[in-house]
């Protein structure tokens, strides 16, 4: 059996070029032929690469991408990751190609309880489509990395692309407040830059607080596990998710995570058990004071996140639940 796996902005270091690398892994472990290609490449190709199964990733990026092919696939499911499920199913101008993708699919994947019930919502003619399967987590290499976190410094650590969605611009001016009361605060961010105004924006306030404040830049997978390792609280504070690989990295890190209330997060997180959810500003800052003034809180919530995260998101499992799904369209 071959599969294609297509996915936006692949290979660029995001979300959803992690999950289809790791998925493509742990496929071929399975004896499964897969490749992966890139639906939102400059250079345009006519044709997928032979296979039984497209699998693509991001409703509406996906359905653009069909519309340039001259032969469209015969088979194709489409993992419904996030903005394309929040924001793209509830926009005027973008509703009706999601709608399509949808409907022409052989099946629909989403993450989480949540998702699948917003969805029947909106679409209760491709119910039966619809199916749920957890992101797998596969933690990253420890690698190696030049970034040496600060003796007696405590590490929040922000990984994400540049763009407006993640809402960093926020994170800066919420842990400031608290930096001005604990001056051994830090913040690293890593991520690629992936919308040029809402970088000038994020560079703009790194700068002005560049005393506490490291841009990494984009770190290579194999090299995040290192940067996990001498973080203290990993940080989440986007506006919409599917269900973010680095918040399972960070949790099977044994890592808090502290993370905005959104529904991709809390499908993840049980807010005082396994992290941390924040609805406001003052919310935010109460948690994040708590991490950083409380070591058995860390300790607890980090150990509780990993078996989690060990017990609901394997890595194998997703694969397997895939195989199934593919070898049952093709009968």
């Amino acid at each position: 059996m071959k599969i294609v796996l297509a996915s936006p902005n692949y290979p660029q270091l995001r979300g959803n070029t992690i999950t289809v690398q790791r998925i493509s892994d742990n496929l071929t472990k399975l004896g499964i032929d897969t490749e992966i290609i890139s639906t939102t490449d400059e250079d345009v190709i006519r044709c997928f690469p032979p296979a039984d199964i497209v699998h693509g990733f991001h409703a509406y990026n996906f359905y653009q991408f069909l519309q340039q092919l001259d032969t469209k696939p015969a088979h194709y499911i489409v993992t419904m990751t996030g903005t394309d499920l929040n924001q793209d199913l509830f926009n005027p101008d973008r509703r009706t190609d999601v709608l399509t993708c949808l409907h022409e699919s052989d099946a629909i994947h989403v993450f989480d309880k949540k998702a699948e019930d917003l969805l029947v919502k909106e679409v209760p003619w491709l119910t039966d489509k619809i199916f749920i399967m957890p992101q797998g987590n596969q933690p990253s290499f420890a690698g190696t990395s030049s970034f040496t976190k600060e003796p007696g410094s405590f590490l929040f650590f922000l990984p994400a692309g540049i763009r407006k969605v993640k809402n960093i611009p926020e994170a800066i001016l919420m842990l400031h407040d608290l930096y001005l009361r604990n001056p051994q605060l830090r913040l690293w961010l890593i991520g690629p830059v992936l919308e040029e105004m809402e970088n000038e924006r994020v560079m703009a306030l790194v700068k002005q607080h560049e005393d506490w404040i490291r841009y990494l830049g984009q770190v290579p997978h194999e090299d995040m596990g290192s940067i996990y390792q001498q973080a203290d609280v990993v940080l989440n504070t986007s506006l919409s998710e599917g269900q973010p690989a680095t918040i399972l990295e960070a949790m099977g890190y044994a890592l808090p995570v502290l993370a905005s209330d959104i529904p991709g997060n809390s499908s993840i997180i049980s807010d005082g058990e396994t992290g941390f959810l924040y609805k406001t500003r003052i919310e935010f800052l109460d948690y994040a004071e708590k991490l950083m003034n409380n070591n058995k809180i860390r300790e607890t919530i980090g150990h509780a996140a990993k078996a989690y995260v060990k017990q609901h998101h394997s890595s194998e499992r997703e694969a397997e639940t895939f195989l199934k799904v593919y070898q049952n369209i093709l009968k």
